[in-house]
């Protein structure tokens, strides 16, 4: 579909810039907002830039919060012995959701990707060796890719030398 408003096509362009999302559902969006009465357009976009500013990085895990700590690094009913590393926030929802974990998580925000120019200095694996003190095991969560298995390779190799346990989450049939 041609458009010719430069707005739209902007806001097409945009939408389509998001991870899993083609032209036909970029299209669908754009037009779902410029559908929505004036005032939940602005909420919308407050949200947005609302989120945008108030999001950070936890001062220790490097999950996604609003505060200094994630709700997690503040629970002081967690097991702070054992460390899960994962690549992204959305691991650690999805490990909450079981509500079987106790223990604190890492975020790494990526993996490394040799192929996509990642390496370790640009994931969080310098805030990770700085948090070890009293840490007895590194379970290693990362996702069973050639890059999450990588990763964790890596990062046993790393802690090895601390005397610190590394397990490895089990994957396949359940």
């Amino acid at each position: 579909m041609s458009v010719d408003v430069a707005a739209l096509s902007r806001l097409i362009e945009q939408f389509e810039r998001m991870p899993g999302v083609g032209r036909k559902s970029a299209q669908r969006m754009a037009f779902y907002v410029l559908n929505l009465p004036e005032e939940e357009a602005a909420r919308f976009a407050d949200s947005i830039l609302n989120a945008r500013k108030r999001i950070h990085q936890c001062a220790i895990c490097c999950n996604l919060t609003e505060e200094t700590l994630c709700s997690v690094c503040r629970n002081e009913a967690r097991d702070k012995s054992i460390v899960c590393v994962v690549e992204d926030p959305r691991d650690v929802m999805a490990i909450e959701r079981t509500h079987e974990y106790n223990g604190t998580y890492h975020v790494l925000h990526g993996a490394i990707s040799p192929m996509s120019g990642v390496g370790p200095d640009q994931l969080t694996i310098k805030q990770l060796l700085n948090r070890l003190d009293g840490v007895k095991e590194v379970i290693m969560a990362t996702n069973p890719t050639v890059e999450g298995e990588a990763t964790a390779m890596y990062l046993s190799r790393l802690l090895k030398p601390m005397g610190i346990r590394t397990t490895r989450l089990a994957y396949g049939v359940p």
